[in-house]
């Protein structure tokens, strides 16, 4: 009886074995990236590595930029001590490496663009060509089912460049891209739990852990920014995650939707998504420069309004988390995949527009 009452003890750690090495790793990532924060902060005040207040800044005080290092070692530490796979996601952290340099690189002495698109694309490649992780379905999604390799390269280094760009173009104000990249990568992780994908699991609620530590000294009034080390990092953990979600949708023993993964994905990262449409679609309506630095984010437009970093981001949070939920309702009635990422398409435009009519409004 003893004996039995082992073997089944045995089997239960067994099973929930990658359950805890989850927790675990999102604690760890946690503690790692706080208790690292405060370090960084009095290293970059000691050697003047701030980001000076300017015309296009939301803060007033100049302010350490290293945070995304933080962010970075919360993450690669955790991950590399708790997966019980390293050889499946060996090539996915080769990428986020790659584009941690870049970012890193960029922080310190500010590279060109064309050189981060660079960077960008030979990450993807190594992600594509050696991680095997690629979208080359859409599963009749919008009419398209299989890709030929042409076509599932380019999709993906696209999709790859417009998450990582867009959430970095979200990284404005205090707590928004930090708490955004939190709420998209714990959606993600719950996605990735259902479909029983523990190393995806891992990847997203490992970050979920890096960025609840950054957060601490981010939020308004911040101590430290995540600068573009961390928000091209995190970034790019969202675009693989995203295209896992994309490529495999949401199939396990109870639900059979391989094709809900695009709809689930623009939801999840919708925010930073629209916002970059929108201004992408406005620049280009003006005749102005479609990739150059202004304040025309819907978070600029929020400050002006004088909600201030803490109700903004708050603000864009509810957004994000009511996206999400939205579509939960749209899975849940079973309508159209392709009719639905219309109307959730609509919808977050019809967001966008009645903030920025609120502003207009409350400007005059």
């Amino acid at each position: 009886m003893l004996l039995n009452n082992n073997i089944i003890f045995e089997k239960i750690i067994i099973m929930f074995t990658p359950y805890l090495n989850i927790l675990y790793s999102f604690i760890s990532a946690l503690l790692i990236s706080y208790i690292a924060i405060p370090k960084l902060i009095h290293f970059a005040k000691k050697l003047n590595l701030l980001d000076t207040a300017g015309d296009r800044s939301s803060h007033k005080v100049s302010t350490p930029f290293f945070g995304g290092i933080a962010i970075f070692t919360g993450f690669i530490c955790s991950l590399l001590f708790w997966t019980d796979n390293f050889e499946n996601i060996q090539f996915i952290l080769v990428s986020i490496l790659i584009v941690f340099i870049v970012g890193l690189i960029d922080d310190l002495r500010v590279i060109t663009a064309f050189k981060k698109l660079i960077g960008q694309i030979l990450a993807t490649l190594i992600l594509i060509f050696l991680g095997d992780l690629q979208i080359d379905s859409m599963h009749g999604v919008l009419g398209v089912h299989d890709l030929p390799i042409w076509a599932s390269v380019s999709f993906t280094i696209f999709v790859v460049i417009v998450i990582t760009n867009a959430f970095n173009l979200i990284d404005g104000i205090d707590g928004l891209a930090g708490g955004i990249g939190l709420i998209s990568s714990l959606s993600f992780g719950a996605i990735a739990l259902i479909m029983e994908q523990n190393n995806i699991a891992l990847i997203a609620f490992t970050l979920s852990g890096a960025l609840v530590g950054f957060l601490k000294f981010n939020v308004f009034p911040a101590r430290i920014f995540m600068g573009d080390t961390g928000s091209l990092v995190v970034g790019m953990i969202l675009s693989v995650l995203a295209i896992n979600c994309i490529k495999y949708g949401l199939v396990n023993d109870n639900y059979s939707l391989p094709n809900i993964g695009p709809l689930l994905a623009i939801s999840i990262l919708a925010v930073p998504l629209f916002d970059s449409l929108r201004v992408f679609i406005a620049r280009a309506l003006n005749g102005n420069g479609t990739l150059t630095a202004s304040r025309d984010h819907v978070h600029h437009a929020l400050i002006d309004l004088g909600a201030g970093h803490r109700y903004t981001s708050l603000i864009l949070y509810v957004v994000s988390v009511i996206v999400i939920l939205f579509t939960y309702v749209l899975i849940i009635f079973n309508i159209n995949v392709n009719f639905s990422i219309a109307i959730l398409t609509l919808f977050s435009f019809l967001l966008w527009l009645i903030i920025f009519y609120m502003i207009k409004y409350k400007l005059k």
